[in-house]
């Protein structure tokens, strides 16, 4: 029945990754590779949906209350102006709402620009849409944007850059010279710009999200995406949120009523209480990951993982494997399964070498795509402190991971 297939889907295959998660299942392994919490979402939010389900609001909807705080709080936040009533698509998370943009944007054999590593979902939206994948590697350590590699990715094939600030998988915030090297090519060479900004309230050291979409001549050029699963904790709920010049909003909500029609009714609801939280919510969310986070880089380079990049934002840390350690990436997560009975996710699903020269991209293979695993520390105190347990019985003399 493969002969069935589309050639779009021919080209999505399952991630090794997914033979990790039933391994991990199986070993009853502490899960710190999916992002999602593990702890309850804050009351007053769930009671709010809650009572939007006991009070009927459960067939499809489309709360325009949602347009209107966003309004709001980009022009907070950012200085944007936007018009809630034609500038504003709701979706079913950020996932469709990006998905949505692609889809409204980009025609068969555009190219896009991804910067590497990167979120997975991104290569196969545009692969979906036709597009062609152009991946710019950030440099480690410090995952730092060349604008050189850059610039030389731009073609007059070239419809669309991708940013997504806070970062995911690295917990790199963009700088703003980065992003104003970004602004510049845009606008210069006339393409697209699409932000993820799903962490944009998850910043650490007094890091201030910046966004894209804020520098001159960007506005009119720029799909924001974002939505409520992170800053609220509620990865299941499905509300998310695309803002964009009218006539680009206008398709990413057509094409959301044909492919889902609407978000969650009772959750977009309670997605009016959430965004209506006071700036001490914002404040102690940040406070607390930033706990965790602090707590997970000393835990993981008290075991010997190296630790050059200490996250900015988001809640992942990408750390790389011990230097005395010849394993890759998969072979150490499945020890990790196996022996310490904790799972987090090989880093080279992240990256891509189909913009590098063969040699360029074994070298990069060997020096570093294999080399760096992805935790989640979006978990309870009492289950940070289990991996700590769990850890610890395995260190050798050097106190160091002794995985065999």
């Amino acid at each position: 029945m493969e002969g069935k297939l589309s050639r779009t889907a021919k080209k999505l295959t399952s991630s090794p990754i997914q033979e990790l998660s039933h391994l991990a299942q199986r070993c009853n392994a502490i899960n710190l590779a999916e992002g999602f919490p593990d702890f309850p979402a804050p009351l007053h939010i769930k009671n709010a949906a809650v009572s939007a389900i006991n009070s009927d609001l459960n067939q499809y909807r489309h709360v325009q209350g949602i347009c209107e705080h966003l309004a709001k709080t980009v022009k907070e936040m950012h200085g944007l102006d936007i018009d809630p009533l034609t500038d504003v698509a709701i979706s079913c998370g950020q996932t469709e709402a990006f998905a949505a943009s692609i889809f409204a944007t980009i025609d068969p054999g555009d190219e896009v620009i991804l910067f590497d590593p990167s979120y997975e979902t991104y290569q196969g939206c545009v692969t979906m849409a036709g597009g062609v994948p152009i991946h710019v590697p950030l440099d480690p350590p410090q995952w730092t944007l060349d604008p050189n590699k850059l610039l030389t990715s731009i073609t007059e094939r070239t419809k669309a850059i991708v940013v997504n600030s806070p970062h995911n998988p690295t917990g790199k915030v963009f700088t703003k010279d980065e992003l104003g090297t970004i602004a510049e090519a845009c606008c210069s060479r006339n393409f697209l710009a699409i932000t993820d900004e799903v962490y944009e309230h998850i910043t650490y050291d007094n890091q201030k999200h910046i966004s894209l979409a804020s520098f001159p001549g960007m506005q009119e050029r720029t799909i924001i995406t974002s939505s409520l699963s992170k800053t609220f904790s509620v990865t299941g709920w499905r509300v998310g949120w695309a803002i964009a010049p009218a006539c680009i909003a206008s398709a990413i909500r057509n094409i959301h009523v044909i492919v889902t029609d609407s978000a969650p009714a009772p959750f977009q609801e309670a997605a009016l209480t959430a965004l209506s939280s006071p700036p001490e919510y914002f404040e102690s969310l940040r406070r607390d990951y930033q706990s965790k986070r602090d707590y997970i880089v000393k835990l993981l380079a008290g075991v010997g993982f190296k630790i050059q990049f200490i996250p900015q934002g988001s809640f992942f840390l990408f750390a790389e494997i011990p230097e005395n350690c010849s394993l890759s990436d998969v072979e150490f997560v499945k020890k990790l399964i196996l022996e310490a009975g904790v799972v987090a996710v090989p880093g080279q699903g992240f990256f891509h070498t189909n913009n590098l020269s063969s040699n360029e991209a074994s070298n990069a293979n060997c020096n570093y795509q294999k080399r760096y695993i992805r935790f989640a520390f979006c978990k309870s105190e009492a289950t940070l402190a289990a991996v700590s347990e769990r850890l610890g019985k395995l260190l050798d003399a050097a106190g160091h991971l002794a995985l065999h």
